[in-house]
């Protein structure tokens, strides 16, 4: 009988297999193993998975002792093996900032390798089958115990399924301190994070009541295991109620770089201005600078004049000049390495933390009227049309001949000429506006996404007090700049393109499909429709947008556009500026305050061959990391200036705590109502155990909170008058509440609105106690 098709002979094959001894695997099956294997895995559970038995066991333990000398696998604490390369399932992490898309990223907690972490996403989903409550989002400072799941075979991405959320560990701790007998006590102020501390008397540092102070904690437990835990004071910043604290809180908050190295300070001072040399003289050029009126810096000038070429009539040609940042910052310098490090500027309301020293910033790479300064210039024409029909780099040196504000060019163009702009209008003004008209039309085919979201400016008077909150005023020669800066932008990285330079790009994609399937359910609540299937372009968006101009939903549905965009960011692989609808895009027009346009400025100078101080071999292989950090700090900045703006505005509000305020709708969540007050922009908080004797559910749809038994319904965009309860200045936190009675009728005309139901899991019972919740809200 044939052995192969005798089933007999088969099963005593099986059964000989699970029961004889197996010799040790190899050091490729273990590792195999342990990349695929789920769960603790120790020695006894391979030795298991590969039946290694009796004496072969002690081969297979010397040869997993071995693997680990060679670096090959690692072990946990908990005796747990697992292949070198990749991190301990479980552990614990901590916040790392926000990818392009939004999403939570962490990183194992206390990370010192010079290396760059693996990526860690946060997973937010439900526990459960769906049911309960989402993970809640990290901030800065916050920590967890997590369970680590590889998405890659290389041990670069991760998926962290929060286990445990854990008690944050502040490195600094910004407060207020508060003088006692033999030492005093710390009540901290950012807002993750308002815990008091005490102060033991010798670690004071010498502050007094009320200063604003940095501390570190003192110890990882807390004082006789229930109290506040222990701090040291290590640096003094000040009166905490003075106006200009509030930026200070920011800065620290957020571990914004401000102070220069001694050796960065030297070398800023140690720079002196090129001469013309090989530059293109420019000097008799009228170039000008037109900028706010609290300009802090001067990086772009700009002339306009009509093409003499008879082959382009009603054409223009453009020049844009650039302060030449890369002849006094050098790479691998000081100087660089410290712009690099902070990334970018960043700019509050009563001051600004700038990228480099004031040397440079405010001196010579800012390009003063009545000055000569090194610039990177950019010829450029068009047609008629806006069409460019080429550019031309070089460096070059020239002599601005006026700094205007924005209202004082737009006076001018407007026939209220001044005694600044008056010597300007013809020979300068009025060609730039002419060339901007090209420019429109050009963008007018375009189509780039056209949102209408106003920004508000905070005036302060010289003690730094807020004295007036208004909107900005969006003026023609606003634009004329920006359409200037973009095609200036496009062309830098056309050439670095077109000469196979390595370079950053400034990257906005499309909005990703789970954000445009949540605005199409949206948007069809209002009777709106955004194509299904076509090719996502921001025409499509403006198109809905147009539909809604001048009517009730104007607001609401730009901020739910607005909402569903991605976030830019910088890259070395180009994938496109959609907010723009262009296909390539670069930073170049200020270096003096970003770090992306500093690196385009050399990468042009090498690939043109305009000097020695180009782009160099390792900043090219670093690309990547350099794109990945300055995206994240300009996140940080972005976050700090808002914090300064929310502080700033509740300061402004303190005495005005009591009134009421017409307000707007900024957000909707299951915690309740955000509402910006009007005129102000102030945003605060309406708890919704508040909102009324009904019980109100989220609908993500909608964007809005509905009453259950009654119907009212919250939504995003609608106008409230809403009551002012607290102003905190140090964390910018607004408390509010609905003005009026707010006791909904138990019958309207005589009959209920609609049929009380059982109370549902998220909703919250205004007869408990304020701010408490009967059960978790129903998403």
């Amino acid at each position: 009988m044939d052995h192969e098709n005798d089933p007999a002979a088969k099963k005593d094959e099986a059964v000989s297999s699970k029961t004889d001894p197996a010799p040790p695997p190899s050091r490729d099956e273990i590792l195999a193993f342990l990349k695929t294997a789920d769960g603790k895995i120790t020695k006894r559970e391979i030795a298991r998975a590969f039946n290694v038995r009796g004496p072969d066991k002690v081969l297979l333990k010397k040869m997993l002792r071995e693997m680990a000398e060679d670096g090959l696998i690692a072990k946990d604490a908990a005796r747990a093996l697992r292949p070198a390369d990749r991190l301990p399932g479980v552990q614990v992490v901590e916040f790392a900032g926000l990818d392009d898309h939004g999403d939570v990223l962490v990183r194992p907690a206390g990370w010192k390798d010079e290396a760059a972490p693996p990526r860690i996403y946060l997973d937010e989903r439900r526990r459960g089958r769906g049911k309960g409550p989402r993970v809640s989002a990290m901030g800065p400072g916050d920590r967890a115990l997590a369970r680590l799941i590889p998405i890659d075979d290389g041990g670069t991405r991760y998926r962290a399924h929060v286990l445990k959320r854990l008690e944050s560990l502040p490195d600094d701790i910004l407060g207020i301190f508060h003088g006692g007998s033999g030492g005093g006590r710390l009540h901290a102020i950012d807002k993750k994070n308002r815990d008091d501390y005490l102060i033991a008397e010798g670690d004071t540092g010498g502050a007094v009541e009320g200063e604003l102070v940095l501390a570190q904690p003192v110890g990882r437990g807390r004082r006789r295991g229930s109290g506040p835990r222990m701090a040291r004071v290590s640096e003094r910043l000040g009166d905490v109620t003075a106006a200009r604290s509030i930026s200070l809180i920011a800065i620290h908050a957020h571990d914004i770089p401000h102070v220069f190295p001694d050796d960065v300070l030297n070398q800023a001072k140690a720079v002196t201005p090129p001469p013309v040399g090989a530059r293109t003289d420019l000097r008799a050029i009228p170039l000008i600078t037109i900028d706010p009126a609290d300009a802090r810096d001067h990086d772009d000038a700009i002339f306009a004049e009509a093409d003499n070429d008879p082959g382009n009539p009603g054409g223009w040609h453009i020049i844009v000049a650039i302060a030449d940042v890369a002849h006094y910052v050098s790479p691998g310098s000081a100087l660089d390495c410290e712009a690099r490090k902070r990334g970018n500027s960043c700019y509050f309301p009563d001051r600004v933390v700038p990228m480099l020293p004031e040397e440079l910033s405010a001196g010579l790479c800012s390009l003063k009227p009545g000055e000569d300064r090194a610039a990177m210039v950019v010829h450029i024409w068009l047609d008629a049309q806006g069409h460019k029909r080429r550019h031309r780099f070089e460096r070059a040196m020239i002599n601005s001949h006026a700094n205007l504000t924005y209202t004082q060019a737009q006076r001018a163009l407007d026939g209220m000429v001044g005694e600044a702009a008056g010597p300007l209008l013809d020979s300068v003004l009025k060609p730039l506006a002419g060339a901007f008209g090209a420019l429109m039309t050009a963008r007018e085919r375009r189509q780039p996404l056209d949102l209408d979201m106003p920004e508000r400016r905070i005036e302060l008077d010289d003690a730094g007090r807020v004295t007036a909150i208004a909107l900005r005023e969006r003026l023609t020669t606003h634009r004329i700049v920006e359409e200037f800066m973009i095609l200036a932008n496009v062309c830098a990285a056309e050439t670095l393109e077109k000469h196979r330079m390595p370079h950053l790009y400034r990257i906005h994609e499309e909005p990703p499909m789970d954000k445009l399937e949540t605005l199409r359910d949206f948007l069809s609540t209002l009777g709106l429709t955004l194509t299904r299937g076509a090719v996502m372009q921001p025409r499509l968006f403006n198109g809905i947008l147009a539909q809604v101009e001048g009517s009730p939903h104007e607001r609401l549905v730009n901020e739910v556009v607005l909402r569903s965009q991605t976030q830019a960011y910088y890259g070395a692989d180009n994938r496109g500026h959609f907010g723009l609808a262009l296909p390539r895009y670069s930073h170049f027009t200020s270096p003096i305050r970003r770090y992306a346009d500093l690196i385009v400025h050399r990468g042009l100078i090498r690939a043109l061959k305009l000097g020695k101080d180009g782009l160099i071999d390792d900043e090219m292989e670093n690309l990547d990391d350099t794109g990945e950090h300055i995206s994240a700090t300009e996140r940080r900045a972005m976050a700090a200036e808002r914090d300064s703006t929310d502080r700033y505005l509740a300061a402004y509000l303190t005495d005005r705590v009591g009134q009421t305020f017409k307000g707007r709708i900024s957000g909707v969540s299951r915690h309740g109502l955000f509402v910006a007050l009007e005129p102000s922009g102030g945003d605060g908080l309406i708890p919704i155990s508040t909102l009324g004797q009904d019980y109100y559910r989220l609908d993500e749809t909608r964007h809005s909170l509905i009453g259950e038994n009654y119907g009212e319904e919250f939504r995003l965009g609608d106008a409230v008058d809403v009551k002012l309860l607290e102003a905190n200045r140090f964390t910018g936190g607004l408390r509010l509440e609905l003005a009026g009675d707010r006791d909904l009728p138990a019958f309207i005309s005589g009959k209920p609105n609609r049929r009380p139901r059982q109370r549902s899991a998220g909703a919250y019972d205004k007869n408990t106690k304020p701010g408490k919740r009967r059960s978790k809200a129903r998403r």
